[in-house]
């Protein structure tokens, strides 16, 4: 039922074929797994085939270890008219027990489609319901705000195409 499902975890281990020359995890397999959890989220919260649109501060802060027990979770933390943000967490410990600890942190933002055409589409409004909510929304509009600051300046030192 869209509007309801504002969290999602995934929870697998970490396999042989996700690790680099280094012997720990590739940063493009922890960004895999974040589009997935992100998409499954966008699609529980809003109902609809979703894309994503925007990746912000993303931070690989430790490394996820073959054979450790992954978590990747996705939490609702602003919806637009049509765009959903998301803070994901992927964190890792060993399968046999420990603590967990964070190995990457991001905001994702999805956009619901209209399956048919391809345009965007209302997704249910999530309000704030505590401090701590209404603190991750802010959290999700600086970081898009930030991201837009990183896009004007790409832009301004691309050199144009001939």
């Amino acid at each position: 039922m869209p509007g309801h499902q504002r969290e999602l975890t995934l929870r697998f281990l970490a396999e042989p074929a996700d690790v680099n020359y280094g012997g720990k995890v590739h940063g493009g397999v922890v960004m895999k797994w974040i589009d997935q959890a992100g998409y499954a989220a966008a699609v529980g919260w809003s109902g609809r085939y979703s894309v994503t649109v925007a990746v912000g501060g993303i931070r690989f802060v430790a490394p996820v270890r073959i054979s450790d027990l992954v978590a990747v979770s996705a939490k609702l933390i602003h919806t637009g008219s049509s765009s959903m943000h998301f803070a994901i967490d992927v964190r890792a410990r060993d399968p046999m027990g420990g603590d967990w600890r964070l190995c990457t942190h991001c905001v994702i933002v999805f956009v619901a489609l209209d399956a048919v055409e391809g345009r965007p589409v209302p997704v249910p409004p999530w309000v704030p319901q505590s401090p701590e909510d209404a603190r991750m929304a802010e959290y999700a509009l600086k970081v898009m705000e930030l991201s837009k600051g990183i896009e004007q300046t790409v832009a301004a030192y691309q050199v144009p195409q001939a």
